[in-house]
């Protein structure tokens, strides 16, 4: 069987060796030049804007966090500041131009108690300079090429794919593999709060994330797959010691496999992708809800609306701070005393269902953050043409990595009132622990036969 299977995979990966490029991706020397003048190493605009309330880039934040030690609580580098304003349902029509669809759907389902607080902007995204250096190699050599799992980058190094960016696919492969790290290790939960504001856990345990995209090795590009990740659950009750490991790959051919505590046998999942009910959330989340979206973009049409100043969740260590769950989770929505709201240019893209295609969602628009290339926003219409949901994540601050990296994200319901938590680290001893890379055997069905405890 294991032979058979090289032998499927050899032939899908001989197939995408010839794919057609779908256009002149690589961008000119002359403009990859700009990442070293106007342009951050990433490719956003280094200056700020005009009125001043988005400052140029000079580096990100790199200053060790007082009394941080790897694996435990992230201190809080801006909680000094106080918010400049807030914006309600009240005075949302003053801010309009510069809120999302879901934020202004929030701010008017919950009039009384969901608010934006608006603090000063803070461009700390940072990554190592290897990372810098094979972003500025991938801007002039790599190229979107057509695959028979849709649209992929031919040959990246451990970088930005596409800093300098032609379309939408393009940015949205940027935040696929957006810099949060080679590897790291979460203590979490998963809870879902119902329409009557009941949390109910979905998951309470450990998850091992390998970041295999980036490697130090600048001259040759990395190799499958893309990323790997085990989770496995001690809770709720019902769900201890069930497991689960996945493997994203270029190609493509995403694998995933669970471990079944009533059926004491690790099984293949056979559509780990899109909107599939993920089994690492109860069902609760879709594999693309996962980080605002992942996973394969086939089944959309891609386009860049544009560039746009907006309020985004940034810079939220103020979000890991509270000691308990309880005190950060609302029965109707997040706390928005411990959500830190920032001012910063994001690129807007959309996504559109095609044709013969099936999904939920008909259509979706992506917030992306310039600095990073992490979707921090995104709202998604249903078939009838109704804005169904608006997911997010937060944007921690990490110098020791450097990055400023996304970890705890989820989603509301506008239609059903529901919202959902995944990765929520608040209130753990043990949060985001920063790892090396971690050894391939353990994102494995074998490997995770051994962690297999009931």
């Amino acid at each position: 069987m294991k032979h058979h299977t090289q032998l499927a995979l050899a032939a899908i990966a001989s197939t995408v060796i010839g794919f057609s490029s779908l256009a002149a991706a690589a961008v000119s020397s002359a403009d990859a030049e700009k990442l070293k003048t106007t342009l951050t190493p990433f490719g956003a605009e280094k200056a700020g804007n005009k009125e001043g309330t988005i400052p140029a880039w000079t580096g990100g934040y790199t200053t060790p966090i007082p009394g941080f030690k790897n694996g435990g609580k992230r201190g809080d580098p801006f909680a000094a500041e106080k918010p400049l304003f807030s914006i309600t349902s009240k005075n949302m029509a003053q801010y309009a131009d510069k809120l999302s669809d879901g934020s202004k759907a929030l701010l008017q389902k919950f009039p009384e108690t969901y608010r934006l607080d608006v603090y000063p902007t803070h461009r700390t995204a940072a990554a190592p300079q290897w990372v810098y250096d094979n972003t500025f190699k991938n801007a002039t050599q790599v190229q979107l090429v057509e695959t028979p799992f849709g649209p992929r980058p031919k040959g990246p190094l451990g970088g930005m794919p596409f800093p300098i960016p032609k379309t939408g696919e393009e940015v949205i492969w940027n935040h696929l593999v957006s810099w949060r790290g080679e590897a790291f290790h979460l203590d979490f939960q998963s809870i879902l709060v119902t329409a009557a504001g009941q949390k109910v856990p979905t998951t309470d345990g450990m998850m091992d994330m390998d970041n295999t995209y980036y490697n130090k090795t600048a001259d040759a590009p990395r190799d499958d797959p893309y990323y790997t990740v085990r989770l496995i659950n001690a809770g709720p009750p019902i769900r201890a010691g069930e497991a689960i490991v996945g493997r994203i790959n270029s190609v493509g051919d995403d694998q995933a496999w669970v471990y079944l505590t009533g059926q004491r046998r690790v099984r293949k999942l056979p559509n780990p992708c899109c909107d599939t009910p993920s089994p690492s959330s109860a069902g609760v989340m879709s594999f693309d809800d996962i980080d605002v979206f992942a996973g394969r973009i086939d089944r959309f049409d891609w386009k860049i609306i544009g560039k746009k100043e907006i309020y985004i969740p940034y810079n939220d260590n103020k979000f890991l701070q509270p000691d308990k769950s309880d005190d950060v989770l609302l029965a109707r929505h997040l706390n928005p005393d411990h959500v830190r709201w920032e001012l910063h240019r994001v690129w807007v893209v959309e996504a559109t269902l095609k044709a013969g295609q099936r999904h939920q969602a008909a259509k979706s628009v992506y917030y992306i953050d310039e600095d990073t290339w992490g979707a921090v926003l995104g709202d998604r219409w249903d078939a009838n043409g109704q804005l169904w949901k608006s997911n997010w994540q937060m944007r921690m601050v990490m110098p020791d990595v450097p990055a400023t990296g996304g970890v705890t994200f989820g989603f509301y319901d506008l239609l059903s009132g529901v919202y959902f938590v995944n990765n929520f680290i608040t209130g753990k001893a043990e949060q985001m622990k920063v790892m090396p890379h971690l050894p391939p055997s353990i994102f494995t069905p074998e490997g995770l036969i051994g962690e297999s405890t009931r």
